[in-house]
């Protein structure tokens, strides 16, 4: 399981890296256009408007898409041969599902979810759209590539063989996949949702516990069911909506007393997504092995997060690799939320917790003591950096820059003895016990990577006399020869002779 999270962690980095620019456009453009996020008495024309709604749209265009993205990414890069194949298999996967699953076919199929009484379970659909299809089809799409690319048909059916069976298979497995989710999914998103509703009642404690839970169940795109109780008027309290409309504690609307502290349920993000998650990539930078790798992936993502509340850039770059890290990252959520709303900070956001909507809500109705983020933000910061530091160092976490691949910067300078890569190879597969003691093979930018049956047939001194520069034995079961830059060559005679 740790493998395979690792290959789908890995494969997101893609599709990840560009989101943060995106995510920057987009508060600069908020800050030229405040009135794009609809701040009362902001100007809706001139240049600046014009400019920054222009800076909303292009940097909108992949962070409001980016379930795309992922598809494409996690189907290429969970391919065995990455082959550009497997990313229309996953388009296809997704393409079937949005459809299939879609309000519109679910209330046709189960006209009783229109019901009111069935509201949250029609809720669950108009949400699906997001991240955790696209992982699936994604993986979907992966997996019947990596099965079928090689499969036979008959004669009368040649045309279909191999990779053009891929995308048919793919499509059978999508609407059994879909089946599935259609009784599945509204039922965990309800039972979400009746756990938020049991929060409200809890107070700060209640804020902690559902600031933990948004941010752990971000990868499964099911914190909208909590959103919905808490933020919007959808199903649930509207701490967004009353925040943004000018209300305040006591108000009546509808003839309901609002009886919460407006904005308790958004404050306690600023100080994470503006200072902690800068103290996190920090911590991630210092830790790693390969500082230029951990720069250039978490840098740009703590800007991006800090001037507009973008967070996936950052959270996907080491929620697959680090998942216990990720765990701790959302308790420190909670722990800061809880501390924001008991020290009377409130504040609010139209698309999330940056820099550009704490400076607009500042100035609405709810809005208390908002420059108390600067100091509760530095002990965020500090705080997040010396956790997390201390998580990577001592668990050997594989954030980004700490990655096996980043400890093999050396390995690249690595010279052969000779050429002749089929020569390596068969010496290499003797010395790790032949092709029966090799369950799966795949390589990276300098080692070839072995999943092994018996790790007592490796001889370790056979594998250097091969021309192999060392092997590395991660487990029982894996196996990693240390070949260096030309990997892919001797690789390809390799997977000849398996």
């Amino acid at each position: 399981m740790y493998k395979f999270l690792q290959k789908l962690g890995k494969s997101l980095m893609l599709p990840v890296a560009a989101l943060p620019i995106c995510g920057i456009l987009m508060g600069l453009g908020y800050a030229l256009a405040p009135g794009v996020m609809g701040v009362p008495g902001a100007p809706t024309e001139g240049p600046a408007f014009i400019v920054g709604f222009l800076l909303v749209k292009a940097g909108g265009a992949l962070i409001d898409n980016m379930h795309w993205l992922f598809v494409i990414g996690v189907a290429v890069g969970m391919a065995d041969d990455k082959d550009g194949t497997s990313a229309l298999a996953g388009l296809v996967s997704f393409l079937m599902m949005k459809s299939l699953l879609s309000p519109g076919v679910v209330t046709t199929i189960m006209p009783s979810l229109n019901e009111d009484i069935n509201r949250v379970r029609l809720l669950a659909f108009e949400k699906f759209e997001n991240v955790f299809p696209a992982i699936l089809a994604g993986l979907i799409g992966a997996y019947c590539y990596n099965k079928f690319k090689n499969t036979q048909l008959p004669d009368w059916l040649a045309f279909f063989s191999g990779k053009r069976c891929v995308a048919i298979v793919t499509g059978v497995v999508s609407i059994a996949a879909s089946v599935v989710l259609l009784f599945a999914w509204p039922i965990i998103f309800s039972a979400l949702y009746a756990v938020g509703q049991a929060i409200i009642g809890l107070d700060i404690v209640g804020v902690g516990i559902y600031t933990f839970l948004n941010r752990l169940l971000i990868p499964t795109g099911l914190h909208h069911a909590l959103n919905n109780v808490f933020w919007f008027d959808t199903v649930g309290i509207g701490d967004l909506t009353h925040f943004w409309a000018g209300r305040v504690m006591g108000d009546v609307v509808d003839g309901t007393t609002l009886n919460w502290s407006i904005g308790m349920y958004m404050a306690g993000f600023f100080p994470c997504m503006m200072f902690g998650i800068a103290g996190a990539a920090a911590a991630m930078v210092r830790a790693a092995k390969n500082k230029k790798a951990a720069i250039g992936i978490v840098l740009s993502a703590a800007v991006c997060a800090f001037l507009c509340g973008v967070t996936e850039p950052f959270e996907f770059s080491f929620m697959f690799l680090a998942f216990p890290l990720y765990v701790v990252y959302a308790l420190l959520y909670a722990i800061f939320a809880m501390v924001t709303v008991a020290l009377d900070f409130r504040a609010g956001f139209c698309f999330s917790a940056g820099a550009t909507d704490w400076i607009f809500s500042a100035s609405l109705p709810a809005a208390r003591n908002t420059l108390l983020l600067i100091p509760i933000g530095l002990v965020a910061l500090v705080v997040f950096y010396l956790v997390f530091y201390f998580a990577i160092k001592k668990f050997d976490l594989k954030t980004p820059g700490n990655e096996d691949e980043d400890a093999e910067a050396e390995e690249a300078k690595i010279v052969l003895a000779n050429n002749d890569f089929t020569g390596i190879a068969d010496g290499v597969l003797k010395a790790i016990g032949g092709k029966d003691n090799v369950a799966s093979v795949d390589y990276c930018t300098t080692r070839l990577r072995f999943e092994i049956k018996d790790y007592t047939a490796i001889n370790e001194k056979a594998v250097k006399a091969a021309g192999a520069a060392g092997v590395i034995r991660p487990s029982k079961n894996a196996c990693q020869v240390i070949i260096g830059p030309k990997v892919q060559f001797v690789y390809d005679e390799l997977k000849k002779m398996l």
